[in-house]
């Protein structure tokens, strides 16, 4: 059974900072409308899972530690000790793309006709420690995790299910911005990097979605206070379909 939380509540007293709140909600900055919201807690009765927030209650959702409004961007951050899903040992503060009335939840096949994409503008401004690793934006398919964007010290990369690894940066520095869109559809995934097309790569995969936040790859178990967290900051974020592509 999913829980919904429309207001935001004083969530798991810890040393990291708290946002004043006085900002508008992300879903007034960034078009939430096709994405639920998983959060690194689990407070909702019944209990037993990270708390989820769907649309429309997603638009007007804020969150004081985790999911904030600052400097005109969106913060997403998932503490080592929080709450996780019930196939991951790491914790997340991540939207996961729903269909157009965020009613359902997105399923979709790289092999069809349609060409979808993401774009994100973001960057990661803080690793837990020890375990330096926090993924920012995936593909998750039926099964797994397709491909995930994600920063292991200051090397940033594609990482790929059992396949190799796409580099996108080497010697990335906490705070830099990037852009990145992932684009899936005719039986391939193409990702660009500041602009620059980095991968294109040949894939068949069924009940497939996008997903961007913060999923900290950590916990207590890996040597990180509870207590200690990944950061992604988000400006722009942008779900797009369409028929033709525009090369075409």
């Amino acid at each position: 059974m999913k829980r919904t939380i429309v207001k935001v509540l004083p969530w798991m007293m810890a040393v990291f900072p708290l946002s004043a709140c006085a900002a508008a909600p992300p879903g007034q900055l960034l078009d939430l409308s096709s994405w639920k919201l998983t959060l690194p807690v689990d407070v909702a009765k019944p209990l037993g899972s990270p708390d989820e927030i769907k649309s429309p209650e997603l638009k007007n959702f804020a969150h004081q530690r985790y999911f904030f409004v600052e400097n005109g961007a969106v913060i997403f951050r998932a503490p080592c000790g929080g709450a996780t899903t019930k196939n991951s040992k790491y914790p997340r503060c991540e939207l996961r793309e729903m269909s157009a009335d965020g009613t359902s939840r997105a399923a979709w096949d790289t092999r069809a006709s349609l060409v979808r994409s993401m774009t994100l503008q973001a960057s990661i401004t803080k690793t837990p420690k020890v375990k330096r690793h926090v993924v920012c934006a995936q593909i998750h398919d039926a099964d797994d995790d397709l491909m995930m964007v994600r920063l292991e010290g200051d090397k940033l990369f594609i990482e790929r299910n059992k396949i190799g690894d796409v580099l996108l940066q080497d010697g990335y520095r906490l705070g830099d911005s990037f852009s990145v869109k992932i684009e899936a559809g005719k039986g391939r995934v193409k990702v660009w990097y500041n602009g620059e097309l980095k991968m294109d790569w040949e894939v068949a995969k069924r009940g497939c979605y996008f997903k961007a936040g913060c999923y900290t790859q950590s916990n207590p178990e890996k040597g990180d206070r509870a207590d200690d967290y990944g950061e992604v900051i988000i400006s722009k974020l942008k779900l797009e379909t369409q028929k033709n592509h525009p090369n075409e």
